[in-house]
């Protein structure tokens, strides 16, 4: 009977996992924390998903294609938009209690570069947590075996094929073997020093991919998303400009503006129509770009979320999870508006994958925000995350149970990382840090985060280099977690440093002068 691994447990590992199981392979899933410890459980957005007659795929494929800036494949994404519906009737079969209008349909909202209302939510603001209690109790009806605590160290490759991973239980190194493998292990928010993402996102799958040779493909497009909340009402004159987190980062979910919640500088001006005509509900790159622009102006203060006009009933009952938490930081957000700053959010590239997940390695398959589909081209639009986890993370699970007895297709788009491609002449300097992960993380977002130049790249390429020319030997979770970020790290800037002009999320400030050069 064919094995197959998968590694990770959010929507797109555990989906790939029942899709493979159902297709009659014998199947492993493989965490590194407990199961529902994973991006997908951290989600307060929505699934985007066309799910009544006044909307239309061809929509949603429109809005898509048009938020990543026009970078994004058409015909994955034609995939994306066209199997949402079945994927949405699963989770509801799976036990995924959407919110219902009072007519008992699937209430939609409106969320920034959607033209439409398509965004279904459950819990209000909890849709993740939803979503990955109704997998897991599937999981657990399974036959699907499970291993908790075990950590990714690397893949296992021979004659040319994926064989299998190897994995840290207990502090002890091991191989399990397998005929495919399919690496669902989220997205590396842990580069920066703001981000959204929990601790486990620090990329192991893709780097795994990377050391192993896989291609890979867009890691120059991270999105930040431009609401997040820092820090408490006492605190916030700690605010730092630097990215250094005054507080843990607290996502406040797009949603909330969808429902009319503005933002404003420090003045109390709307500044965001200056920059686009969609203002608050423009795409997220132009938002937290704008954001970030208007911070500088106000010397790194934050600008304000204001949501008063929706009321402290809405606010409680349409977002209970950001209302509370909101309350506990000490604003109350229905009299006040709150401080806010961009925040490293979803990696848009990562091991480029075909239409079922296949990658470049024969044996090896990815899915969620460990693939590179090609879906959310230079910037994903809202909520189309867990729908591309679904949609994707089931074509990876099928195409894994049933390619045992196939050739592997022919070589896919993107390239093997080369790290050493970025012109290092400038040294890392007597003053650089020693290596650490407090270390990575602002350098990345100095030099490497919501705007980016030559300069900064080059400074960050010479002091990635120096730190990984440094001999270590990482034995537990987070030093092998800290490698992969360098590895993450290193291969972010190489990709920035490539392309010269901006795109989506992409924003080189120096673009004008690097176009003079080059006449």
């Amino acid at each position: 009977m064919t094995h197959v691994v998968v590694v990770g447990s959010g929507i797109a590992g555990i989906t790939a996992a029942l899709h493979a199981q159902a297709a009659g392979c014998e199947v492993t899933l493989v965490t590194k924390r407990g199961l529902a410890d994973a991006n997908t459980t951290c989600a307060q957005g929505g699934i985007a998903a066309v799910t009544d007659a006044s909307d239309d795929v061809e929509l949603h494929l429109r809005d898509t294609l048009a938020a990543g800036a026009g970078a994004g494949d058409a015909a994955a994404v034609r995939v994306l938009v066209t199997e949402a519906p079945a994927r949405v009737s699963e989770l509801v079969a799976a036990g995924v209690a959407f919110d219902r209008d009072d007519h008992g349909a699937l209430a939609r909202g409106l969320e920034a570069a959607h033209s439409r209302a398509r965004v279904l939510h459950a819990g209000g603001d909890a849709t993740g947590r939803a979503i990955e209690n109704a997998l897991l109790a599937r999981l657990r009806e399974s036959d699907v075996r499970v291993l908790e605590h075990a950590f990714l160290v690397d893949l296992v490759v021979g004659a040319g094929r994926v064989t299998g991973v190897e994995l840290l239980i207990a502090g002890c190194r091991g191989i399990l073997p397998a005929d495919a493998v399919v690496l669902a292990t989220g997205g590396a928010g842990q580069l920066y020093a703001r981000t959204t993402n929990p601790a486990v996102a620090t990329g192991d799958g893709i780097a795994a991919a990377i050391r192993a040779g896989a291609a890979v493909a867009d890691l120059e497009f991270v999105q930040f998303h431009p609401t997040v909340l820092v820090g408490t009402a006492e605190a916030t004159a700690g605010f730092p400009p630097d990215g250094g987190a005054a507080g843990t980062p607290f996502l406040i979910s797009e949603a909330v503006r969808g429902e009319g919640a503005v933002i404003v500088d420090e003045d109390g001006r709307r500044f965001l129509y200056d920059t686009h005509r969609d203002g608050e509900l423009a795409p997220r790159d132009v938002v937290a770009r704008a954001i970030a622009a208007r911070m500088a102006d106000q010397g790194g203060r934050p600008v304000l979320l204001d949501a008063r006009a929706l009321g402290p009933l809405t606010l409680g009952e349409r977002f209970p999870t950001i209302d509370a938490v909101v309350r506990e930081r000490g604003w109350d957000w229905s009299r006040e508006p709150v401080p806010i700053s961009p925040a490293a959010h979803y990696l848009m590239g990562g091991v480029r994958t075909d239409l079922d997940g296949r990658t470049s390695l024969p044996g090896l398959y990815a899915a969620g925000e460990t693939a590179c589909t090609g879906v959310h081209g230079a910037n994903r639009l809202a909520s189309n995350s867990l729908l591309e986890a679904a949609v994707f993370g089931a074509r990876a699970g099928a195409a894994a149970a049933g390619d045992t007895a196939r050739a592997w297709p022919a070589a896919l788009g993107g390239q093997a990382v080369a790290t050493d491609r970025v012109d290092t002449d400038t040294p890392a300097g007597p003053d650089a840090p020693t290596f650490s992960r407090t270390a990575l993380q602002h350098l990345m977002w100095a030099d490497a985060g919501l705007q980016r130049d030559a300069a900064g790249l080059r400074r960050a390429a010479a002091t990635l280099a120096a730190w990984a020319a440094t001999p270590r030997e990482p034995r537990t979770v987070g030093e092998l977690e800290d490698e992969n970020l360098l590895v993450l790290a290193r291969a972010v800037v190489a990709a920035a440093s490539t392309r010269l002009t901006s795109l989506g999320a992409h924003h080189r400030t120096d673009e004008a002068a690097l176009l003079v050069e080059a006449r």
